[in-house]
């Protein structure tokens, strides 16, 4: 039972949250607690922190993690070999939770038929990914552009909007400026890693206000549960575009203002500088970054091994 327990244990330990992992495995809540029980039992220690929302790792369970994690990546790029060798061309594609589910999976279906013969595997995560040792042959990540040893292709630039259903928006009424909204319900993006994208506290700050304390927020450990309570009417969430476009364009969700916030962030699709990439994969990527110049700023290829530079902070956007 040991194989089976760490497995469910390693997306527990992804997600934060025992319902995420079951969801993700196909079985049930329970089941996962199950397994977990069990596991702490046999090792004879707590490897979560049941908390109000979620679980959070404890030193025991952090380490257990990062094996099972480091094992869990090798495995797939094993798998990935072995794919290869047969003569299937398997692209596998490591990012965060918004970029795979608001941007990359609707648009797959506007593959071409230059692309066809390849298979495409999406491992999503909420935890920080380091593309130097992520078991994929591409990373896309929110960050700098920065990653020594690696070659980051832009795709967007993190232009951030306040949104909220159009049912919230009729319940509390319009709002004029950045300091009305402060008195809203705001919806937060929790990470038990040093965040990369723009929080709540600097989507104010490129508006010049200053969040005090607060209560009666919302706060989440995945941004698919921030979409989902602000399309519900819970509150105003941060929306990223292009990725919040879709959920615009339904009508699902409206900008609360029509000034976003930019930073000198970005999606980057990231591979190794040394890393010779199959001419399969090549027009995928190349789909790819063109696909993402369509829906916002055009691509700009760059080698990572310099020394980083500063981000320059935020900026409001007219």
């Amino acid at each position: 039972m040991i194989l089976p327990s760490l497995a469910v244990f390693e997306a527990a330990g992804r997600h934060l949250n025992f319902s995420g992992a079951a969801r993700e495995l196909g079985t049930t809540q329970p089941a996962v607690s199950h397994h977990m029980s069990w596991l702490e039992t046999e090792l004879g220690c707590l490897l979560f922190r049941r908390l109000h929302r979620g679980v959070s790792l404890t030193p025991e369970g952090r380490v257990l993690f990062d094996a099972v994690s480091s094992s869990r990546q090798a495995i797939e790029h094993a798998l990935t070999e072995i794919h290869n060798r047969s003569g299937r061309k398997l692209v596998n594609i490591a990012t965060d939770y918004g970029f795979a589910g608001d941007w990359l999976i609707p648009h797959l279906a506007a593959l071409p038929s230059s692309v066809s013969d390849v298979e495409v595997r999406i491992v999503a995560s909420q935890s920080a990914i380091d593309p130097r040792t992520e078991a994929a042959d591409f990373v896309i990540l929110l960050g700098s552009g920065q990653w020594p040893g690696c070659v980051s292709t832009l795709l967007f630039r993190e232009t951030v909007y306040a949104v909220a259903s159009p049912l919230f928006l009729a319940k509390c009424g319009p709002v004029k400026n950045a300091a009305e909204l402060a008195r809203l319900r705001l919806l937060h993006l929790e990470s038990r890693d040093r965040c990369p994208w723009l929080t709540w506290s600097g989507w104010f700050a490129g508006h010049g206000v200053a969040l005090n304390s607060r209560q009666g927020d919302f706060f989440f450990n995945t941004y698919s549960l921030v979409q989902q309570a602000a399309i519900a009417g819970q509150g105003i969430a941060l929306g990223w575009r292009p990725l919040i476009d879709h959920a615009i364009h339904a009508g699902l969700l409206v900008p609360v203002l029509d000034q976003p916030v930019s930073t000198d962030m970005g999606y980057y699709l990231v591979e190794g500088a040394n890393r010779s990439t199959p001419p399969a994969f090549a027009r995928f990527r190349d789909w790819l970054v063109a696909e993402c110049a369509r829906a916002g700023a055009g691509p700009r290829a760059k080698s990572t091994s310099e020394t980083p530079r500063k981000p320059d902070g935020v900026r409001q956007s007219g």
